[in-house]
């Protein structure tokens, strides 16, 4: 049986590797794919505690943050566009100026 120790390691695991490759990576779709990741080990850490407890609380929670990160995604997806028709590149170090 699966427990709820397992859900909590997982989503540990798939935010420690999110947050490694914001910190480590210079692209900029590679750490907006990251952060996703990110997003998402904290979706499965609520509803892994929902379910611990027998609460609904954590499920509605989570489809409120899912909510958030499609409209994030579109945002970001949208400036990583502009990005790249500006500079020509998506790397990072090319956008730490915001006048281009």
């Amino acid at each position: 049986m699966v427990s709820t120790t397992h859900f909590l390691v997982l989503g540990a695991i798939l935010f420690s590797i999110g947050a490694v490759g914001v910190i480590i990576r210079r692209n900029v779709i590679t750490m907006f794919m990251c952060v996703e990741l990110m997003l998402n080990a904290v979706n499965l850490t609520l509803l892994a505690f929902a379910r611990h407890f027998d609460q609904v609380d954590g499920q509605i929670f989570v489809f409120f943050v899912m909510t958030v990160a499609a409209a994030e995604a579109a945002v970001g997806l949208a400036l990583i566009v502009a990005l790249s028709r500006q500079t020509g590149s998506i790397d990072i170090d090319q956008a730490d100026s915001m006048k281009w």
